[in-house]
C-alpha cells in the first residue's frame, strides 16, 4: 500500500507533529489538524479531520472516528492511526475507493490520546498505564527499573533458599517451578529487573504496585467506578484533561456513526456490551457488530468477540468506564476496541483472556518460554542472555530476557507496516458501513391550475440504519431524518421540512434458509415516501432535500 512516510519504527512526538503539519500544508482541501488540549508536559493532543471540502463541510457527511494510544505503551495503536491518515491523503485522486470515501464521508483521527505517556514510554525504560503522573502510589516491594543501564527492563533472578524456581536442567536459560518435595537444591527468586524499596520493615518480598497507574480508559462516564474498584480511573468521570478533550470532540461531531479505539495486545476485535454478556445485548445490534467485525477478521485474522464474554478476567468486579461502552451505551454509536498484535497466537499458544488471573501457571511459563524462543529467532536484537550484575540489595543477581515493549506488547519494527496495512483496509471497510441518505425519486402531479402534488421517495443505502443502533432508540439519542421542499408559494398540506423518523439499513433485513431456498422473510424499512400539496407557478423549479446528522444529505430538483 502506497504511503508518504515509512512505518518501520515507532514515532516519537516530534515526528507525529511534523508529519501532521506536512499533511495539513500539502492537502489543505482534504485535511485539517487541530489541537484538542495541551498536556502537563506541554505536548499537543492532535485531532485530524479528513474529507474533501469541495463536496461539503465535514459535519454534512457521515462521520467515522479512530483513535490510538490512550494507554502509553500501546504505541502500535498510534502508528495505525498515522498510517490511515497517510494512506488516505497520499492516495486521494489516484485510488477510486479512497477518493470516493473522502468525497462522501468524514474521517476523524486522534492518533495519540496520551502524548505524555507515549513519549515517556518510547524514551525511557519505564512502564505506565496512560501517563507518567503519580496516582495513589503504594510503597514497598521490587519496583521495575533498568538497573544495568541497557535501556530495557528485563527479568532478574538470584539464588534464594526461599525461592520457588530452579534452572531448567535441559535449558539453562529457562526457569521451572520447584516441586513440592524439593527441599534440597539450588533455588531462585525471579522478579522483574528492578530496585527493592523497603517499607515498614516488611521482609516478605512482593512486586511493587505500578507507580504511574492512572488509566485513561476507565475515565469515561458510562460504568465509571472510583478506586479501589477501578484502579486509576480518576477522581470523577472526565477528570483527566486528555479524556475530557476526547469526550467533547466526539460529542460535538454529531455525524460520527462508527468508532474504532486502537489498543494492544491480544489480537481481537472487541464489541460492547462490556458490562454484561452478549446474550443480554440487543440482538439486532449484536448481529451488526458481528457482521462489521467479520470484515476485520478477513483483513487481520483477529476474531471478533464480545468484550464481557471473552476479554474480562473478572466478570463480577469487571473493568468499565471505557470509551467503547460509553459511545455505544450513551450515544448509540457502533464502537469497537481493536486489540492489535498477538504474540500468543504466533507461538501457537492462544491465551484465554478471561483466565489471565486464574490461568494455569505451568501453561503461562511455557507460553513465556515460547515467546523467548520466538524473540531470539525473529527479533534477536531484543534478546539478552542471563548475565551477572551486583544488585545493591540482593547481591549477585543475573539479568536477562527480551524487550517486552517491542516484542510482546508491540511488534518489532520490521513487522509494523504489514499490521498497519491490514488495519487500514479494515478501517476503510468499516467507514463504508455508515448510513447514507438519498432522494430516490421526485415527481409532480398537477391537481388544478397552480396546485400540485409533489411526491418524493427518500432512502438509506447504508448498511447501518440512520439511528445506527437500537441502543440509540433506548437511550433516546436518535434524531429524525428530515425531508424539505423549497421553491413553492404555499404549502396546502405538509410543511417546508418534514421529519420522517428513522430509515433502516440493510443490516436490519432478515434472510433465512427455508426448505433449501434463501427467502427474504422481512424487508427492512430503508425507504419512505413523502408528499405535499402546494401552490406554485408552472415552470418553476423545486428542490427536494433529505438530510440527517449521521447520514449525510442529498437533493434533487424538479421543474413543474
Amino acid at each position: 500500500m502506497k504511503t508518504t512516510f515509512k512505518y518501520d519504527h515507532y514515532y516519537r512526538y516530534d515526528e507525529i507533529k511534523s508529519n501532521l503539519e506536512y499533511f495539513a500544508e500539502k492537502y489543505p482541501g482534504l485535511c485539517d489538524t487541530e489541537v484538542l488540549c495541551v498536556t502537563e508536559k506541554g505536548l499537543n493532543q492532535y485531532a485530524v479531520t479528513l474529507t474533501n471540502k469541495k463536496t461539503g463541510d465535514a459535519l454534512s457527511k457521515p462521520g467515522y472516528y479512530m483513535d490510538g494510544n490512550i494507554h502509553a505503551g500501546e504505541v502500535t495503536a498510534s502508528m495505525t492511526c498515522m498510517y490511515l491518515i497517510d494512506y488516505l491523503l497520499t492516495n486521494y485522486g489516484e485510488n477510486t475507493e479512497v477518493t470516493k470515501l473522502l468525497d462522501t464521508e468524514t474521517i476523524y483521527v486522534i492518533p495519540r490520546i496520551s502524548p505524555d505517556g507515549a513519549e515517556s514510554y518510547l524514551t525511557t525504560p519505564n512502564f505506565m498505564y496512560s501517563a507518567d503522573r503519580d496516582w495513589k502510589e503504594v510503597y514497598g516491594g521490587v519496583a521495575p527499573e533498568d538497573i544495568d543501564g541497557d535501556g530495557v527492563v528485563r527479568m532478574m533472578r538470584y539464588k534464594d533458599p526461599y525461592g520457588i524456581w530452579k534452572i531448567d536442567p535441559e535449558d539453562s536459560e529457562q526457569m521451572v517451578q520447584r516441586k513440592p518435595d524439593e527441599t534440597e537444591g539450588e533455588f531462585y527468586s525471579v522478579w522483574t529487573e528492578g530496585e527493592f524499596e523497603e517499607y515498614d520493615g516488611d521482609e516478605n518480598l512482593k512486586e511493587k504496585k505500578m507507580k504511574w497507574s492512572m488509566n485513561f480508559n476507565r475515565n469515561f462516564p458510562y460504568g465509571w467506578y472510583p478506586d479501589p474498584r477501578e484502579i486509576g480511573a480518576g477522581d470523577y468521570p472526565l477528570s483527566f484533561p486528555e479524556i475530557k478533550a476526547v469526550h467533547d470532540f466526539i460529542v460535538s461531531r454529531k455525524n460520527i456513526g462508527g468508532i474504532s479505539a486502537m489498543h494492544t495486545t491480544a489480537g481481537m476485535i472487541l464489541f460492547p456490551p462490556g458490562t454484561r454478556p452478549e446474550a443480554q445485548g440487543i440482538p439486532a445490534d449484536m448481529k451488526a457488530f458481528r457482521a462489521i467485525g467479520a470484515m476485520g477478521t478477513e483483513e487481520t485474522g483477529y476474531p471478533c468477540v464480545n468484550i464481557f464474554d471473552t476479554f474480562l478476567a473478572d466478570q463480577v468486579n469487571y473493568s468499565s468506564g471505557a470509551l467503547d461502552d460509553w459511545a455505544y451505551e450513551n450515544l448509540g454509536i457502533v464502537s469497537y476496541t481493536v486489540e492489535l498484535w498477538d504474540l500468543a497466537n504466533k507461538v501457537g499458544m492462544p491465551e484465554d483472556m478471561t483466565a489471565r488471573i486464574t490461568g494455569d501457571l505451568d501453561t503461562k511459563i511455557k507460553r513465556y518460554n515460547a515467546y523467548r524462543e520466538w524473540v531470539k529467532k525473529n527479533s534477536p536484537e531484543a534478546y539478552v542472555p542471563w548475565h551477572e550484575y551486583d544488585h545493591p540489595h540482593f547481591g549477585k543477581v543475573e539479568i536477562g530476557g527480551y524487550n517486552y515493549k517491542f516484542t510482546q506488547q508491540n511488534p518489532p519494527g520490521h513487522m509494523l507496516c504489514e499490521l498497519c496495512e491490514g488495519i487500514a483496509r479494515y478501517m476503510i471497510r468499516f467507514a463504508r458501513c455508515m448510513p447514507r441518505v438519498e432522494v430516490v425519486s421526485a415527481e409532480s402531479e398537477q391537481i388544478s391550475e397552480g396546485v400540485y402534488r409533489i411526491t418524493a421517495v427518500v432512502g438509506n443505502r447504508g448498511f447501518l440504519p440512520t439511528n445506527l443502533t437500537d441502543q440509540a432508540l433506548r437511550a433516546a439519542v436518535n434524531t429524525p431524518v428530515k425531508v424539505s421542499l423549497e421553491g413553492v408559494k404555499e404549502y396546502v398540506t405538509g410543511k417546508a421540512c418534514e421529519e420522517i423518523g428513522d430509515l433502516s439499513g440493510y443490516s436490519r433485513a432478515e434472510t433465512k434458509v427455508f426448505y433449501g431456498e434463501v427467502i427474504n422473510r422481512r424487508e427492512a424499512a430503508m425507504k419512505k415516501k413523502v408528499s405535499w400539496i402546494v401552490r406554485a407557478d408552472a415552470g418553476s423549479t423545486l428542490k427536494i432535500s433529505v438530510c440527517h446528522e449521521k447520514s449525510g444529505h442529498d437533493e434533487k430538483e424538479i421543474t413543474l
